[in-house]
């Protein structure tokens, strides 16, 4: 394995009863990045990201990650891994200090004192130290794990939803602090179907129903995709939705706010479809970049269900 990769993988499968949820999965991952796993519901990003790290044996394939075996070293990995649940997990009765010590505790980490007041400083928690964690808000809950999850300076640090209701203030401070442990060199994988924390990924993988779609840097996925995307902005878009929903050259149509955004792969035959609107009073008509999201509702439109 390269000292560049934190993550080198070969196949990975799971299945559980009949049904794969994880089909023959490759990937590598560089050191230092954060690399978000995006796709619906239940289509097995979590157990990708968890057999990736040596948390879960997969049912066939294998690889290395931070320079250890999955399947042998899953012991030794997960020593060096930092898992924040998309669920608050740790203790509500116990306060921010005494959740901090425990996990310091757990981690069998020398001067557990100094760990503990270190953390508190470097998350700002310090103030908040006697408050029970029950009693935290969301977005101070969220702070509270991410210290808890790398006050052991981990080399991995998984996220799993991890800004799931909060307000978009905690959700930035969130990610600044994850850019600063990622700096450190610390290796980031975030699994998610929201499109606000996928754009602060480095690259990202698109799983759907257990199979990998795409892998590439985020700013380069819209491209890899192919489609071409003209934005309509006015009012009474509705008729103009169902005219052009279906229509010929228009493989993907989206509202977004107060604008249409009409996606296809062939130049030609959208702009045919489009033409009619252009120059009509009230209506503006322009090339768009296609971004993210239009990558993502594309890739998933053409995903078969493998629980279905």
């Amino acid at each position: 394995m390269s000292e560049a990769l934190a993550i080198d993988v070969q196949g990975l499968t799971k299945r559980f009863g009949d049904k794969t949820v994880v089909d023959d999965f490759s990937m590598q991952v560089p050191r230092g990045k954060i690399y978000g796993f995006l796709g619906p519901n239940g289509s097995g990003k979590t157990t990708t990201i968890r057999m990736m790290c040596g948390l879960l044996k997969p049912d066939a394939g294998g690889g290395t990650a931070l320079g250890h075996d999955i399947i042998r070293e899953s012991r030794e990995i997960k020593s060096r891994v930092g898992y924040m649940t998309q669920k608050f997990s740790l203790y509500g009765d116990l306060t921010v200090r005494e959740n901090l010590t425990f996990m310091a505790r757990l981690h069998a980490l020398k001067n557990t004192t100094s760990v503990v007041e270190a953390a508190l400083e470097e998350y700002a928690l310090a103030p908040r130290a006697n408050q029970l964690a029950d009693t935290l808000s969301g977005g101070w809950k969220q702070r509270l794990a991410l210290a808890a999850a790398s006050m052991h300076d981990p080399g991995l640090l998984l996220l799993d939803e991890p800004t799931a209701g909060v307000d978009p203030k905690a959700r930035r401070d969130f990610w600044d602090r994850i850019r600063v442990l990622a700096r450190k060199g610390v290796t980031v994988l975030v699994s998610t179907h929201y499109m606000d924390e996928a754009v602060q990924c480095d690259n990202i993988a698109f799983i759907a129903y257990g199979r990998k779609l795409i892998d590439a840097p985020s700013a380069d996925i819209p491209e890899r995709v192919g489609l071409i995307t003209w934005r309509i902005e006015g009012k009474g878009l509705q008729p103009i939705y169902d005219a052009l929903h279906g229509a010929d050259g228009v493989d993907q149509i989206a509202r977004f706010g107060s604008a249409l955004h009409v996606s296809g792969r062939d130049a030609e035959r959208l702009e045919r479809a489009i033409a009619p609107y252009r120059g009509q009073d009230g209506l503006i008509v322009e090339k768009a970049k296609t971004g993210l999201e239009e990558a993502f509702i594309w890739l998933m439109t053409g995903s078969e269900d493998n629980f279905q």
